[in-house]
């Protein structure tokens, strides 16, 4: 059992692999001020996490910013608290295809919506997250380096190191880098 599924996730990572190498994909950030939507693709493993993200909802709403989620939780049935909430979609481990990678029609509107900005709380690099970050349209993303990740090869053009799992932290730090980048004129900061 453990064999096929070592198996899968290595057919999907070639998969994301050979896919995010056609990508084109423009970088594209001015300010914060100019930031009219954002993008998050969440872990939802842990539903205590989702009060964090609701705070965040509401306060980009106050600043006149709309958040969408993705998140993927890895059980069959969705815990009630994700259910009926309008900027939530959830994906479920049956909503992904042989090789670990989503094969959902509200993947695909999430990738090819280009946010403005992109925020990714993947703190455990699970593969259907990657793939939705890596192939995502974003105008700019935002996500968390770890040991292992290489710059150069990263989908993310902000990485924020962080020494724990804190979706709270993350999102504070993310917004207040985000607040400091202003070019000005609306090309790659």
């Amino acid at each position: 059992m453990e064999f096929l599924k070592s198996l899968r996730m290595k057919i999907g990572r070639n998969i994301l692999r050979r896919k995010s190498l056609k990508q084109k994909r423009k970088t594209r950030y001015s300010s914060f001020s100019s930031v009219k939507n954002i993008g998050i693709v969440w872990d939802a493993s842990d539903p205590a996490e989702f009060r964090v993200l609701s705070e965040f909802h509401k306060k980009m709403e106050e600043r006149k910013i709309s958040v969408s989620v993705l998140g993927y939780y890895p059980g069959h049935d969705l815990p009630a608290t994700y259910t009926a909430i309008s900027f939530l979609t959830c994906l479920k481990r049956d909503d992904l295809g042989f090789p670990y990678l989503p094969g959902s029609g509200d993947a695909e509107t999430f990738i090819k919506k280009g946010h403005d900005v992109l925020i990714a709380l993947n703190f455990k690099n699970i593969l259907p997250l990657q793939y939705i970050s890596s192939l995502s349209l974003a105008h700019f993303k935002v996500g968390i380096k770890d040991a292992g990740s290489d710059p150069v090869k990263s989908p993310f053009d902000l990485m924020i190191d962080m020494k724990k799992h804190d979706i709270k932290a993350f999102l504070d730090e993310a917004i207040r880098y985000l607040e400091m980048i202003n070019t000005g004129d609306g090309k790659a900061a």
